[in-house]
């Protein structure tokens, strides 16, 4: 399988020794959906090899785009800024279709290679079985145009990789070649050297999308690591781990079942991780410097709060002062006058500057660290948010009028949470003295209260419970339940009876409900509670809460309780404060948290070329492509078919995985006649020998005739790479 993380890929060298080469010498281009290979014809592996993919991140300096073709140096890449960019292909599924991109990819190849602005050398480039005419023709286009290649070619890569291996002796003239490779799988016959294009089968299913949803289960497996997961990450383990099963559903359940096999095929990536270290006890005299550092620290910090405090006194006196000489002047002046005086002020009337007088007064005695009363605050708060409230309207405009009437809202709102507050300080209070009275109790005579306690508990208990269960009559359904009217109780069925009775009422004729003022008394009614069972419910469960945590041996209770160190409540009636909720203790972190298992993961991604269905691609496994295309066939008897099957050459970077072979012959084997002979081998290199049957064919004499030269497509054009057809048996 072509690698495709950096770590794999070295930055290619320019070539020194182009111009050594003579003009008649092919150069060889395997155009790869994942990996770009060129090369001289006749040599046995290519001169420059990178990824297929083009990338144009900015400059962080200078902000200027640069274009970067293939693998880059992570140490040259620090000078970028990655973020908005991302990796582009020329291919969709092992078509080209984005030239532009393409262009670029074969600039840096030709580069590489040596050349300089012309290629003066014929070029035989690799293409996927029945590539359409318009990537074919604009492919021709930019290499007969732009680097003025005086010859070309294009072949199948899986059909370069089946002659290779045929002069090896791995496979015979019939016979079949199955390719997985980056992002397409074919499967394509040959009869006597030649392919059957008519016959040959393609799903959009490589290596591309094993790595994908492998780095898709890991990073539901593993959210806290998902930034570890990348891409190229998810690749190399793929290689690494990564095999295909015999039986996936046996394979599967042995996982489920945690034996000792599914122990051993489980693999484990530990990620970058240093024990904390434990400190060094620190010294008596580093523990005397600390301290005396600290106490320096604090007092500076205690200098400057006094400084700020004398400085915040200073400025509300003054303004206390201010305010106090306003308001006597008020005093001096008639009244008609004090109009006149208060248009040169911030203020409206005498009774806000009252309450701004007040309000100073109580900031100035805090300043101080004098005692203010709780009520005095509060008043003293409210008339400083809300100094319209209190003056009359004739003195007010209208824009002051609605400014009084949210103002007066808003104080109400105020004064009901101060009443609230006072309430709840008041239950406190209450129930403190309750506890204190309970504790007299219990230090008067143990035995006697505890019984008393545990009486109490009893009852309340059972009157808890009783008011928890559906009321009912004695009447069950035939189901054995209860009806809704049952479960009832008295005031959710008189509320029942007046919504009945108002809608009998209305629904007769016009809906004039709310047109008289008894008709809103109805909503009284349905609102009034008539029993307090629910209120009652909520002051039994409290009670139930308070002597439970009496009885309970508890170290967060506020009074210390040993009165019955056996007791356990019941949790299914009244949640236990204090007691019952058991909070996780912190565990420092260990080289296990740093740890991304790959269990089934290992063999459930290579599945989906088998059954791709599993990641939503509705199409057939390679073993059934093999079977389609041996059906497709035209004219071809039985004995010529069982021949065939026994030349099954698995070629393409997933031709690496463990267990494909076994798996792909069981699955072929499925589809053909009972005892029918069956042979599949792996290629040499699945990887290379594309490239190198590509070499070799390029470099036999017989290669000048299956070229296009460019004289050939000025005067045709597109027509003859509509009739263009190689034929690899020379």
């Amino acid at each position: 399988m072509p690698p495709s993380s950096s770590s794999s890929f070295t930055r290619p060298s320019r070539q020194s020794d182009y111009a050594r080469f003579s003009p008649t010498t092919p150069i060889v281009i395997d155009n790869g959906g994942s990996t770009f290979r060129i090369g001289w014809a006749g040599e046995s592996d290519p001169r420059i090899t990178f990824r297929n993919v083009v990338q144009r991140p900015r400059h962080k300096a200078t902000g200027d785009a640069v274009t970067l073709v293939g693998d880059q140096d992570p140490a040259l890449m620090k000078y970028f800024d990655c973020t908005r960019t991302s990796y582009r292909s020329p291919f969709d599924c092992n078509v080209v279709y984005q030239f532009e991109i393409m262009e670029y990819v074969l600039d840096y190849g030709f580069e590489c290679l040596g050349a300089n602005s012309e290629v003066n050398h014929p070029i035989l480039m690799t293409e996927c079985i029945c590539n359409p005419l318009s990537s074919r023709s604009k492919m021709a286009e930019l290499l007969f145009e732009t680097y003025g290649a005086p010859s070309i070619a294009f072949g199948v890569d899986a059909i370069f990789s089946y002659k290779l291996n045929q002069q090896y002796g791995r496979c015979y003239e019939d016979g079949l070649t199955v390719c997985s490779g980056f992002s397409t799988s074919h499967v394509i016959p040959i009869v006597q050297g030649e392919p059957v294009t008519k016959a040959c089968c393609r799903t959009n299913i490589g290596g591309f999308h094993i790595t994908d949803y492998l780095k898709q289960l890991l990073s539901l497996k593993h959210p806290q690591h998902i930034s570890n997961i990348t891409w190229e990450k998810a690749e190399e383990l793929k290689m690494e781990h990564c095999y295909v099963a015999q039986d996936f559903a046996s394979e599967l359940q042995q996982f489920q079942k945690g034996n000792e096999d599914a122990k051993e095929k489980t693999r484990c990536w530990q990620l970058p991780w240093v024990a904390p270290t434990q400190g060094e006890v620190p010294s008596e005299e580093e523990l005397t410097r600390r301290a005396a550092l600290k106490e320096k620290q604090g007092q500076r910090l205690r200098d400057m709060a006094a400084a700020r405090r004398s400085l915040r006194i200073t400025e509300l006196e003054n303004e206390l002062n201010g305010l106090e000489n306003l308001s006597q002047q008020l005093d001096e002046v008639d009244e008609h006058d004090v109009s006149s005086i208060l248009a040169g002020t911030k203020f409206y009337s005498r009774q806000e500057i009252e309450s701004n007088i007040i309000r100073l007064t109580q900031s100035l005695r805090k300043a101080k660290g004098e005692p203010i009363e709780v009520e005095e605050k509060n008043d003293a708060s409210l008339l400083e948010k809300y100094p319209l409230a209190s003056v009359p309207d004739e003195m007010l405009t209208p824009e002051q009028l609605k400014e009084k009437k949210k103002q007066i809202f808003l104080k109400t709102t105020s004064e009901g949470r101060l009443l609230a507050k006072q309430k709840r300080l008041e239950e406190e209070s209450i129930r403190e003295r309750q506890n204190q009275l309970d504790e007299e109790k219990r230090l008067e005579n143990p035995e006697l209260y505890l019984e008393q306690m545990h009486a109490r508990y009893r009852e309340l208990c059972e009157r808890v419970e009783q008011r928890k269960k559906p009321k009912t009559n004695g009447n069950h359904n035939l189901l054995g339940g209860v009806g809704r009217g049952e479960r009832l109780t008295a005031a959710q069925k008189e509320r029942m009876r007046l919504l009945t009775s108002a809608a009998f009422d209305r629904g007769k004729g016009e809906d004039t409900f709310g047109a008289r003022d008894e008709d809103w008394q109805l909503y009284k009614l349905m609102s009034k509670d008539n029993d307090d069972d629910d209120n009652s419910l909520d002051e039994e469960e409290a009670e139930l809460a308070r002597v439970t945590c009496r009885l309970q041996a508890n170290d967060l209770s506020p009074l210390p309780q040993d009165i019955d160190p056996n007791f356990v409540p019941r949790s299914d009636l009244v949640p236990i404060p204090g007691g019952t909720t058991e909070f996780q203790k912190f565990r420092p972190q260990t080289a296990e948290d740093f740890q991304i298992i790959l269990d089934v993961e290992r063999f459930k991604c290579p599945e989906v070329l088998f059954q791709p269905n599993m990641i939503g691609i509705d199409q057939a496994g390679l073993d059934e492509m093999a079977g389609i295309s041996l059906r497709r066939l035209p004219m071809v008897d039985d004995s010529l078919k069982a021949e065939m099957s026994k030349s099954v050459l698995v070629t393409g970077g997933c031709a690496l995985l463990p267990g494909l072979l076994p798996r792909l012959e069981a699955g072929i084997r499925q589809l053909r006649p009972y005892l029918s002979p069956l042979k599949v081998v792996r290629a040499s290199d699945p990887v290379l020998d594309a490239w190198r049957g590509a070499s070799r064919y390029a470099n036999s004499p017989h290669f000048t005739l299956q070229t296009i030269s460019i004289q050939d497509y000025y005067e045709k054009g597109e027509s003859l790479l509509r009739q263009y057809q190689m034929k690899y048996t020379i």
